[in-house]
């Protein structure tokens, strides 16, 4: 009876979106009873019992994605044509369960859910060759297969009840083998969505109409700030391709975002009301991925994190963006509190990572691993056995037992990340399961003791000043309510 009660809410979320898609009428009444329904469900409902700050905190979030979507569609950014396919190929698919039957069969044989979504990069090769890039792109040769490639997503979706997928890279634009690229993955799988990390400086007309065609595409754009800080880092004149790829994009509907690797030297900007209104307001972004810059991949640098004072100011900075302007930023990883903490290793309702060589990794910026997906399917393996590895077990028990198990009194998810946030305990696991680094770089920071020295040193300033904001915002407000 529960699940059936269940649905119906799902049924009228869905049919409060159609609403708002169709028409203008009524609008504020709908975005009222979106929001009355979403703070319902997320904050008093509240069935695991964790925080309430934690379940503001995601109310806030969603409400920041309905509200960016909807102002974007009002202003023809986005066409409502686009987003009907959206709704019913990603909003739909999470919301009504459209994988429920392969989630529980997931459970069923291995006593966890599975992950909800993975990323993977088909190509390491670039037109760019940015400094600090995480993968050392360039005019590298590497590359999944393309069988292999659909294969990866196709038992995603099947095995896991998955509607959601994140292409990397590399450039993925510039993928192709066996004369198909990614656009060939996307029509062959209408009923999940893709998120395209991408430097935009390829999207001309012809692609952003092929997005448009698909409609189940958004393509997240890399800039590093202004004009300024994107060319220094990226190249002469990258900046003006990216903005005539947002023209194009927006010519043809197709909604897009940015994403911003955040170091201590572009740090100030993010900081400021401005840089987001810029790009929200002006460029018509509907989202923002802002990623703390991780010492890994080429020119590998502690210097270019950001400080542990500047990560604190950035949070206070999302927190306000997302809940006072209703922009849909995600801060990784000043956002933990949204996702109950790290969400690597194939977490329940987490992901994992695939690289252009197969090797499986429990994250993005987690650049160690023990298999390999090539040499699964080779030995009569599927997508499952990439999950069912000690290296991924291990992390799995340390994020349940840091907050996800016992989240009505979890850590500090301020620092949700294992590897960025307690290095030590990372390299603890690795150690004793014995990974292999993905390439030279990730080899040279594993045997560098200052960098190990470095990143514990981080991580303890870090808690000494963000452990005080966790318990003041979300842990004594609690319970104080319990009194």
């Amino acid at each position: 009876m529960a699940k059936i009660v269940d649905r119906i809410k799902a049924e009228g979320v869905v049919a409060v979106l159609k609403g708002l898609l169709s028409n203008t009428t009524g609008r504020e009444y709908l975005l009222k009873k979106l929001d009355d329904t979403i703070y319902r469900q997320v904050v008093l409902k509240n069935s695991k019992g964790r925080p309430r700050k934690v379940q503001e905190d995601k109310y806030n979030m969603l409400m920041a994605m309905a509200v960016s979507v909807f102002r974007n569609i009002d202003r023809g950014i986005i066409s409502r044509n686009i987003a009907y396919k959206t709704l019913d190929s990603l909003v739909k698919g999470a919301l009504l369960h459209s994988g429920a039957d392969a989630e529980r069969k997931f459970k069923e044989k291995y006593g966890f859910s599975p992950p909800s979504f993975l990323t993977i990069s088909p190509g390491k090769a670039c037109n760019l060759r940015c400094k600090g890039c995480y993968a050392a792109s360039g005019a590298n040769p590497e590359k999944l297969s393309f069988d292999v490639f659909e294969r990866i997503v196709r038992e995603a979706h099947d095995f896991w009840g998955s509607r959601f997928i994140v292409i990397s890279g590399g450039e993925p634009t510039i993928y192709k083998h066996d004369g198909k690229t990614v656009f060939d993955l996307y029509e062959m799988h209408p009923d999940m969505y893709f998120l395209m990390y991408t430097n935009g400086t390829l999207i001309d007309k012809n692609m952003a109409k092929r997005m448009a065609e698909l409609g189940n595409i958004t393509p997240a754009i890399s800039v590093e700030g202004y004009e300024k800080e994107t060319d220094e880092r990226r190249g002469k004149g990258v900046f003006k391709k990216v903005l005539t790829a947002m023209d194009n994009l927006k010519e043809f509907g197709v909604p897009f975002g940015i994403s911003i690797t955040i170091t201590r030297y572009n740090a100030p900007l993010l900081m400021k009301t401005e840089f987001y209104e810029y790009y929200f307001e002006e460029l018509g972004a509907t989202y923002a991925w802002l990623f703390h810059y991780m010492p890994i991949g080429r020119q590998i640098s502690l210097e270019l994190m950001p400080t542990p004072e500047q990560r604190v100011s950035l949070y206070w900075k999302w927190r306000e963006m997302v809940r006072e302007r209703r922009y849909f930023v995600a801060d990784f990883w000043n956002s933990g509190v949204v996702s109950d903490g790290c969400i690597a290793a194939g977490r329940p309702g987490g992901y994992l990572y695939i690289d252009w060589d197969g090797n499986v990794m429990p994250c993005v910026f987690v650049p160690y691993y023990v298999s390999n997906i090539n040499e699964i399917y080779a030995n009569g393996g599927n997508l499952n056995d990439a999950i069912i590895t000690p290296f991924f077990e291990k992390i799995r028990k340390w994020q349940f037992e840091y907050g996800y198990k016992y989240q009505s009194t979890p850590n500090n998810w301020l620092m949700p990340c294992m590897i960025r946030d307690h290095h030590a305990e990372f390299r603890a696991i690795a150690d004793e399961v014995g990974v292999k680094p993905e390439d030279e770089n990730a080899k040279a920071a594993f045997e560098d003791p200052d960098y190990y020295k470095g990143m514990v040193n981080y991580d303890n300033h870090l808690k000494e000043i963000s452990e005080p904001i966790w318990k003041e915002v979300f842990i004594e407000p609690e319970k104080n309510n319990k009194k």
